[in-house]
């Protein structure tokens, strides 16, 4: 059976995902790229995952530099969202952020953040599926997250 790519993406997207920035540091500076493709693994060991398209320049520099951070964006981050989605060469400009214990940018402003050595990298057909051990995390702002629902952005209301 052929699975119509157009199809797969529009059933797919009736599942609502938050949004985070996945950063590292390597020895060109600062990368980072937008993801809605993260999620928990295991308790013990601490272990999450996120899943780069195999043709990205941005994740070959973060898989270069053996670890990244997972900054997960609040409703009020959706032009950040927008910069790290996008093609510009220099994504931090204007932008504050500090070091995790790896080095990888804890974006500030961001409603929590993991910060991970890669663990484990498998194939995932046109992604990778990228499995990082947590070695600090924390939540540093009570806003609530950006959502990604039916190819588009929201947040989330309380009911």
């Amino acid at each position: 059976m052929t699975i119509d790519g157009n199809e797969f993406r529009r059933v797919l997207g009736h599942f609502p995902t938050g949004v985070a920035v996945v950063s590292a540091v390597d020895d060109a500076g600062p990368v980072g790229m937008a993801v809605g493709s993260f999620s928990s693994v295991s308790l013990d060991p601490p272990l999450v995952m996120f899943c780069p398209a195999r043709t990205s320049s941005t994740w070959q520099r973060i898989r270069n530099s053996g670890s990244f951070c997972v900054n997960i964006l609040g409703h009020h981050q959706l032009d950040l969202c927008g910069v790290f989605a996008g093609q510009d060469l220099d994504k931090y400009a204007g932008i504050e952020w500090r070091s995790a214990s790896t080095g990888s940018p804890v974006i500030d402003g961001a409603i929590a953040w993991i910060d991970c050595e890669i663990h484990a990298v498998y194939d995932g057909g046109d992604h990778d599926i990228v499995v990082g051990l947590v070695r600090e995390l924390d939540v540093d702002a009570d806003h609530g997250p950006l959502l990604f629902f039916k190819g588009g952005y929201g947040r989330y209301e309380e009911f």
